[in-house]
């Protein structure tokens, strides 16, 4: 598929504005500006620190979260904290947990079976919890669409709490309180937190009702980071510092277990791509694949030598799920294409036995391809269980939303969701989402790759370096910049890595400029020497040369326009 590119234009007055009002070089500026930070939020992004978090008060609701929890530390209850099998529930879990322990509470924690119970909260598991002797349930990262849910919960004497992060529906679960800035009524200024980030926000408001020092509960920002970077949620306003704050704690961490994940991830450095790549699909490996407990039970550990042990399991997880993965992927690819499938707005496929641990992450890997919402269907027990994905600009739960008449339940967010649906309705929901699908088109066939400026070689310095490391982290909507460069001489071609990638010496007038294209060794035949290409990329440090070179991270390249 041909990629549309789209370089932002920039007014010029805004960006000498911006350069004279904070100090900035003109780069920065635009870069700012390309990432539609208000001129308000300009000073947070460049240096907003942890005095900049909000007050956890503003959020409806919490003086009634708090109000709950005192009564049950000083009645000496039982609470369970119920969460979600993911990165973001699993980070949430961990974080409750010790924060409530270390006041002196009874907690114990509940994490569903996915492959058994599915997402969420389930009858089932809420009598088993009153069983054991529970008074108070908190739900962290799921609970805001468990109406009925949480109607059987009181009439078996079980108080529940839901802090969630997930869209709410027009009726909410008539829960003791709920914390979700993204309800209707709450007057909360940042509404898009992951689960893990309202845990935090409600640990916040535990710590300020005792008159705790705000260490009690900031020290947990290195969990508190690896959920919400994990999570894809944006990476603007507190999740930025939370983000830029728990990075720099988690190279320090005190956390045994997260130290020994650390060691076998073994990347250069820690940032939001070790977490995204490294970290995150370790600890989501044992909730696809078995039982999420192993990654809390990791993050709790305080012998190191049993860390280590859990984290080579997670790690053996992960290797096995990437295995079954690649099966899912060619078994989906192959079905795509046998059946033109990819002629349509949307792309909805269904198998059985397909791993329902492992749908989610081929979904997303068939949208990098296909551009276009993909929901992947299987059977578990008996219920045909989906997740689903969708490219940014596109909101996969209000599609849905159009297509509940068909199913069982759904919930999630605007990039993904996950469903249920009777095995009969399949015909009729595929139907159905195509349609929704089709009326939100609006060219969902075109990629789009934005491109943040144009550069020449005298905007290949350290200064220009300097200037995207002021941006980072990176993550949802603030992505590593792309530039594009215009004209350049195709001096030498070579693919590395049994031909993986593609590894190009290109020339402007005198100077030589190395790039590097992942995974598009395939293209090598698009270029020939003494040809000219216009580039899109990043710009990074080349740490494997010595001395250290700038290069070009190629994204796209087209023959040049003369």
């Amino acid at each position: 598929m041909q990629k549309v590119w789209n370089i932002k234009k920039y007014d010029e007055d805004d960006v000498k504005k911006i350069m004279n009002d904070f100090h900035i070089s003109s780069v920065l500026a635009k870069l700012i500006i390309a990432r539609d930070i208000k001129y308000s939020d300009i000073n947070n992004f460049l240096n907003g620190d942890l005095s900049f978090l909000k007050d956890p008060y503003l959020m409806k609701d919490m003086d009634k979260f708090v109000d709950r929890i005192d009564m049950a530390i000083k009645n000496k209850e039982k609470i369970c904290i119920y969460g979600d099998y993911d990165v973001d529930g699993i980070t949430s879990i961990t974080i409750m947990y010790q924060f409530l322990t270390g006041l002196g509470a009874k907690v114990d924690y509940y994490l569903p079976d996915r492959l058994v119970e599915g997402y969420g909260i389930n009858n089932n598991a809420l009598l088993e919890i009153k069983k054991n002797g529970t008074n108070l349930v908190i739900t962290v990262d799921c609970g805001i669409t468990a109406v009925e849910e949480v109607e059987y919960a009181k009439q078996i004497g079980l108080d529940i709490c839901v802090t969630d992060h997930h869209e709410c529906a027009d009726v909410l679960p008539d829960a003791i309180a709920i914390i979700n800035p993204k309800q209707k009524d709450d007057h909360y200024p940042f509404k898009m937190h992951a689960g893990v980030g309202v845990a935090f926000k409600c640990l916040a408001a535990i710590s300020k009702r005792y008159n705790l020092d705000d260490s009690s509960y900031l020290k947990y920002l290195d969990i508190v980071a690896i959920g919400t970077i994990s999570d894809i949620v944006p990476l603007v306003d507190e999740n930025r510092i939370i983000s830029k704050y728990g990075l720099a704690q988690m190279a320090k961490t005190e956390n045994i277990g997260l130290k020994a994940l650390l060691k076998i991830i073994n990347f250069k450095d820690i940032d939001s791509i070790m977490v995204s790549f490294g970290m995150a699909p370790r600890i989501n490996a044992c909730g696809r694949m078995g039982n999420a407990r192993i990654a809390v039970s990791l993050l709790l550990e305080k012998d190191p030598k049993k860390a280590n042990e859990i984290a080579m399991k997670l790690d053996e997880l992960n290797t096995e799920r990437q295995l079954v993965e690649k099966d899912i992927f060619d078994e989906a690819v192959q079905m795509i294409q046998k059946n033109n499938i990819d002629k349509k707005n949307s792309i909805v496929l269904y198998n059985e036995n397909w791993h329902n641990g492992v749908i989610g992450i081929v979904a997303s890997r068939l949208v990098n391809i296909y551009y276009k919402p993909v929901i992947l269907l299987t059977k578990e027990h008996g219920v045909i269980r989906g997740s689903g994905r969708c490219q940014s600009g596109f909101s996969i739960y209000d599609a849905l939303t159009e297509c509940k008449e068909a199913l069982i339940q759904f919930g999630g967010h605007e990039l993904a969701a996950g469903l249920s649906i009777e095995e009969e309705n399949i015909s009729q929901f595929v139907n159905l989402f195509e349609e929704a699908t089709t009326r939100r088109s609006n060219h969902l066939s075109e990629q789009v790759i934005d491109i943040d400026m144009q550069i020449t070689k005298k905007d290949l310095t350290g200064r220009t370096i300097k200037d995207i490391m002021t941006l980072k982290p990176f993550g949802q909507s603030n992505q590593v910049p792309l530039f594009i460069y215009k004209g350049l001489k195709v001096v030498a071609i070579r693919t590395i890595k049994e031909d993986k990638h593609l590894k190009l010496t290109l020339q402007d007038e005198r100077s030589l400029i190395e790039g590097i294209a992942f995974s598009q060794g395939s293209r090598r035949d698009e270029l020939m020497i003494g040809s000219k290409v216009d580039v899109v990329g990043n710009i990074e440090v080349n740490t494997f040369n010595t001395p250290k070179t700038i290069q070009i991270v190629i994204q796209d390249f087209k023959k040049a326009i003369e």
